[in-house]
Order: C-alpha cells, then sequence, then structure tokens
C-alpha cells in the first residue's frame, strides 16, 4: 500500500487531492452531507501543512543564503563573472517582481471575494513606516531574537552579511562553509519530508475552500493560476529574449532550441535543481558555453535564481491583500519588492519552496497567512511553470555572461539545432 502511494509522483498526487478535495467540498456544501458537519472540521489537517512549512522558513533561509554566497569560493569571483551574473539576477528578479505586482494591481485579482478573516484576527491598520524607518528595520540589533520572532527581512539581510564575511574570512571560515551547506542539504532534506504531507494538507484545505468559501474563491484561484502562466510566459519571451539579443548579441531561435530539453524536464518536475544536470549539458553542449562559467553560473543560479518565483510571490500577495480587503500602502508594496526579490534568492530549488517563501513575504506586510491555504491546492500547478522560468533564466545568464568574457563558442551555439 504505502509502495504503490510512493511509486506516484508527488505533483500527481498533489493534482489529485486538489481535485477530490475540490470534488468533496461541493458536494458537502451543496448536499448538507455528514449529518451537515460545517466543512471547517476537516481544515485542521491542512493547517498542520501550514505549521509544518512555517517550521522550515527561517532555518532554510538562513542555510540556503549563506550556503549560496559561499559557492561563489572567494571576492575575486565574486567581482568578476559572479559580480555580472549577480547584476543580472538581481535585474531580472527585481523586473519579476514588479511584474507580478503590476498584472495582480491592474487586474485586480481576488477583488469581489470576501473571505473572512479567521476567529480572533484582525484586519491590519494601514503602515505608516517611513522610509527611514523602514531601512533601520532591516538591520537587526539582536539575531538570534530576530530568527526567534520570525522576522524575515531583517533576517535576510543578517544571512547576506554573513556569507559576505564567510568568503572574507577564506580558509578560516571553511568549516563554517560546510556547515552551511550541510545545513541547507538537511533543511532541503526536511522541506521534501515536509511536502510528503502536501497532497493530505491540500485535500483538506481545498474541502474547506469549495465547501465555506464558495465557487467565487475557486474561480480567483483559477485566474491566479492564469496570471501566473501569462507573468512567467512574458519572462520568457519578453525580458530573456532582450537580454538574448541585446546583451549576448545572439540568435534567439537557436538559444531556445538548446535549452529545450532543460525546459522540458524542469516543468515535469517542477525542480531546478533535479533540472540542473540536463541544463548543465544543454549549456554546454548546445549553447557552446565554456564548462567554467557554465558550472559555476548554473549551479549559482540554481540556488539563487528564482524570477518565476520573484513574480509568483508579487502577484500571491497583492490577491491575499485583495481577499482580505486590506488596503496596502507604498511602503508596504516596497517591502513585498524588497522580501519577494531577496526571498527568492533564498528559495530551495525543490518543489514547495515557492510556498515557504511566500509565508515571509505576507508576513512582512500584515497579509494573514490563511492566503498560503488558499493557494496551496494550485502551488504545484503554478510551481511547474515558474520552475521552467527559472531554468531558462539560469540559461540566458550563463549565455550572457560566457559573451561578456569571451567564454562561448559561437559557432556551436548557432549549431544548436544540429544536436
Amino acid at each position: 500500500m504505502f509502495k504503490m502511494w510512493f511509486s506516484i509522483p508527488l505533483w500527481q498526487r498533489v493534482i489529485g487531492a486538489l481535485i477530490l478535495g475540490t470534488s468533496l467540498g461541493w458536494v458537502w456544501q451543496e448536499f448538507s452531507l455528514f449529518g451537515g458537519a460545517d466543512p471547517t472540521s476537516i481544515k485542521w489537517i491542512g493547517d498542520l501543512f501550514i505549521r509544518a512549512i512555517k517550521m522550515l522558513i527561517v532555518p532554510l533561509i538562513f542555510f540556503s543564503l549563506v550556503s549560496g554566497i559561499a559557492a561563489l569560493g572567494d571576492l575575486k569571483k565574486l567581482g568578476n563573472v559572479g559580480g555580472k551574473a549577480l547584476m543580472i539576477f538581481a535585474g531580472t528578479a527585481a523586473f519579476s517582481v514588479t511584474l507580478g505586482l503590476t498584472l495582480a494591481t491592474l487586474f485586480g485579482l481576488g477583488k469581489g471575494v470576501n473571505v473572512e478573516l479567521p476567529e480572533g484576527a484582525e484586519v491590519p491598520e494601514a503602515s505608516t513606516t517611513t522610509a527611514v524607518d523602514m531601512i533601520l528595520s532591516m538591520v537587526t540589533d539582536n539575531p538570534v531574537a530576530t530568527m526567534a520572532e520570525g522576522q524575515v527581512l531583517p533576517l535576510i539581510i543578517f544571512a547576506l552579511l554573513f556569507g559576505i564575511s564567510v568568503l572574507m574570512a577564506g580558509k578560516e571560515a571553511e568549516p563554517i562553509v560546510r556547515a552551511m551547506d550541510a545545513g541547507a542539504a538537511v533543511m532541503q532534506r526536511m522541506t521534501m519530508i515536509v511536502m510528503e504531507l502536501a497532497p493530505f494538507g491540500v485535500f483538506a484545505l481545498m474541502v474547506w475552500v469549495a465547501g465555506t468559501l464558495g465557487v467565487d474563491v475557486l474561480q480567483s484561484l483559477a485566474q491566479v493560476v492564469l496570471f501566473n502562466y501569462i507573468g512567467c510566459l512574458i519572462i520568457i519571451l519578453v525580458m530573456y529574449p532582450f537580454i538574448i539579443k541585446f546583451i549576448a548579441k545572439l540568435p534567439l531561435i537557436d538559444f531556445y532550441r538548446g535549452i529545450v530539453d532543460a525546459q522540458v524536464v524542469a516543468f515535469s518536475t517542477a525542480s531546478s535543481n533535479a533540472a540542473l544536470p540536463v541544463t548543465l549539458r544543454c549549456v554546454q553542449r548546445n549553447l557552446g558555453v565554456s564548462r567554467s562559467v557554465s558550472s559555476f553560473v548554473i549551479a549559482l543560479g540554481a540556488t539563487i535564481n528564482m524570477n518565476g518565483t520573484a513574480m509568483y510571490l508579487g502577484l500571491v500577495a497583492i490577491f491575499g491583500a485583495n481577499v482580505y480587503g486590506i488596503d496596502l500602502s507604498w511602503t508596504a508594496y516596497v517591502l513585498i519588492g524588497i522580501t519577494a526579490t531577496l526571498g527568492s534568492v533564498g528559495a530551495a530549488g525543490i518543489p514547495g519552496s515557492g510556498l515557504i517563501m511566500l509565508t515571509l513575504v505576507l508576513t512582512s506586510i500584515g497579509v494573514p497567512l490563511e492566503t498560503v491555504a488558499l493557494v496551496a491546492g494550485i502551488n504545484h500547478i503554478m510551481d511547474m511553470m515558474r520552475t521552467m522560468t527559472n531554468v531558462t533564466g539560469d540559461a540566458t545568464v550563463a549565455v550572457a555572461v560566457a559573451r561578456m568574457a569571451g567564454e562561448i563558442d559561437v559557432e556551436e551555439y548557432v549549431s544548436a539545432d544540429d544536436i
């Protein structure tokens, strides 16, 4: 029984749970099943899943960020190839989160859906934080308290400074580097364990959503999925081609022919890490990028380049605010941009990590974490497209950096369709 259960890919189990949960919730509401019991009675299983996700946030962010920065090896590499790659990664992440915010705001995702806050919860007041206050809040005066209280933005800043300091310390910090790498690996395994709860959590949450919140919420969730795909397609078909055409100054068709295998693997597995070997092979053999540049940039990108995730975080943050009737101030939009950009850097390249990062963005702007419960059921459907976007971005940056450094075989690149 257990062997048969685990032989089914996780994404298929999650999709099955989504369909079954939605169907049961609708039937439960329409025909008053189980003696008229409230579908909310099953929601605790989904809440358990959400609590398990929240448990991962602080250690996952810290270990992943520090390990990713330490992977640069030294500050010279950071300043040369790494510096160019990081600039492009940061620029594309900022564009992506802005795109998500723009799409959600322009099309009013979540507006018109009346979802009551959980008992005892209150709608946060509009933020009156000034720009100076926001800057000061980014630097913690007590890292331990910051971790204990789950203050995400100062935690991210501390992790970034810690990682840079590890690079500056050089050989003396090698034991810490190994510890951070081990910690990141352990947290990825723990995330995979928690994600095994996803089918049960998604089933319970979708029973609750369909059984108590009605068809309006389901239609709104379908819009979130649609705009997630639209946003990712804009990134893949507009932003990345701009980089290839005007920065790398190379033909577009050859690029997409050369990377299609990695895109398929990324979409089907929803894991940047699972697609990493295929991405490396495509970039090296099909696109002619040197082994030294491709190995470094692709490995770094699998850790910190999450453009699809950044776009999704901005999109869902606005959706959650609209669903719960929360008016966001300009500082909240800035905080979404900062936390979504930096949070996507800390997102592990495994299925479900975007859902974990969503909690930190929502926390930073005071949007109820029940938003996570609303989107958990559709997360994997969106995760597949986001991962394909991320992997395509890794290849794009590798080609651009290699072109600027003279580390690409152009003849091999333009013959990608013959491989």
